[in-house]
């Protein structure tokens, strides 16, 4: 599928506001808003590609790809004839509702399930700024070192589900997920913790039923 890319800059003002206008939106379409946070090469993109291998058909899903530059994402999600804009944000370290807002019409919700954003690669910014989503999921992967729970509470504090992403490469980097899991679940008890390898398939299965369970409660 051809890939629209749309240029956008961050605007702070009334982001409550305009996160309110696209949660109605997607309610009224009867679409699951998830917002995917992380380190800039944590895995989003690949996750979400194993996931659309799990689903099949049988899952309508629409991608809204954030990055600074280029379009490299967006052009990975598109070969699996999945839908997908990308946002470039240009320097900007997150999205905004605000930018949410201006592409809802340009995707085809009434035939969507699904729709997730895969934010700006960062640990910080996005925290902060509710885009309409009804879900927010973090990831952690093991490269990145299991200090990084500690070193950026709030991500994993504010998310509805945490992931533990390329577990394959958990004993070569002397990853302890154990140890990583139970610092997520003393920050965040509310949040499951899901262990996942694209590469193996390991803990696709189980978090897409889980997204699939949170479909059914479209409330923030």
């Amino acid at each position: 599928m051809p890939v629209d890319i749309v240029v956008m800059k961050a605007v702070n003002a009334e982001n409550a506001a305009r996160a309110a206008e696209v949660r109605a939106v997607l309610n009224q379409s009867g679409v699951l808003g998830l917002n995917l946070m992380s380190s800039p090469g944590s895995g989003k993109t690949t996750l979400l590609e194993a996931m659309f291998k799990h689903w099949g058909e049988d899952v309508r899903s629409c991608v809204v790809e954030g990055d600074v530059f280029t379009s490299i994402d967006a052009e990975r999600i598109a070969k699996h004839g999945v839908e997908v804009i990308q946002v470039n944000t240009e320097g900007s370290c997150h999205m905004t509702a605000h930018m949410l807002k201006e592409i809802l019409p340009r995707l085809a919700l009434e035939n969507t399930d699904v729709l997730f954003i895969e934010n700006i690669g960062n640990l910080i910014c996005p925290a902060s700024f509710d885009l309409g989503e009804h879900r927010r999921i973090a990831l952690i992967s093991t490269p990145e070192g299991a200090d990084k729970v500690e070193k950026y509470p709030k991500l994993f504090s504010v998310s509805h589900a945490n992931v533990i992403s390329k577990a394959d490469l958990a004993d070569v980097l002397e990853f302890d997920i154990a140890a990583v899991t139970k610092q997520l679940k003393k920050l965040n008890p509310e949040a499951p913790v899901f262990v996942t390898s694209a590469k193996t398939g390991e803990g696709v299965a189980e978090f897409c039923e889980w997204l699939l369970s949170e479909n059914k409660e479209t409330d923030n």
